[in-house]
């Protein structure tokens, strides 16, 4: 008995993911649907897994070459844990450069912020900072 096949509509649903990122995933080629005699994509239930899995990868920011080496990995059953460990290591520092990141924007905006009277006056540090004529 064959497995029950899907179309893309019923996947999107079924994952959460928009149908043109499907396309896409099947695109760049990290996934491969069956493609009927028709020439619709078929997916089974390894597809629907695989793209749940590219899914939550994205969700937690790794990039599109970080999702090829998961799925790599993912199917490599002699695969070394430190490995997948050591990508998640990364996107860990990548998150803690960003936050570093918006910390520094928080501040200096906290500081214009603080800074600008509110008030009916036309001046206002604000927009002075972001025109480049701050301090003059």
């Amino acid at each position: 008995m064959s497995e029950l096949q899907h179309s893309i509509g019923e996947v999107a649903s079924a994952t959460g993911l928009p149908a043109k990122t499907i396309r896409y995933y099947e695109d760049i080629g990290l996934v491969s649907p069956a493609r009927g005699e028709n020439g619709y994509r078929s997916f089974g239930s390894r597809d629907i897994d695989m793209l749940k899995f590219l899914g939550r990868a994205r969700s937690l920011g790794f990039s599109i070459e970080d999702c090829r080496k998961l799925v790599s990995l993912y199917r490599d059953r002699e695969r070394s844990s430190a490995d997948v460990r050591k990508l998640a290591l990364q996107r860990i520092g990548e998150i803690d450069r960003k936050l570093a990141e918006l910390k520094g924007l928080r501040a200096t905006l906290s500081e214009l912020a603080r800074a600008c009277h509110g008030d009916d006056r036309p001046d206002c540090p604000i927009l002075d900072d972001l025109s480049g004529h701050a301090d003059q």
